[in-house]
């Protein structure tokens, strides 16, 4: 369970609907940027709204993004209440 659950944890970075007009990139923490080619991008949703000055899918976004983080934050609790146990 415990491999498992590590070698599936960058998963629980990424967001079925994928990042704003590239659904096909679906990690919440880095990516592409959309103008830098393959440039990465950290926070790559929320930093390109901000960027671009699309200030109403701002708050969208940061959602989106914190989801995903507490999904990793709770992963990593499991993991270390395993290797605890």
């Amino acid at each position: 369970r415990l491999n498992r659950l590590l070698y599936t944890s960058e998963r629980v970075l990424t967001h079925e609907d994928g990042l704003p007009r590239r659904p096909w990139f679906r990690h919440h923490v880095y990516a592409p940027g959309f103008y830098t080619g393959y440039g990465v991008k950290t926070l790559p949703a929320v930093r390109e709204a901000v960027e671009e000055r699309e200030f109403d899918m701002v708050d969208a976004q940061v959602r989106r993004t914190a989801a995903v983080l507490e999904a990793m934050a709770e992963r990593i609790e499991t993991i270390v209440a395993l290797i605890e146990y």
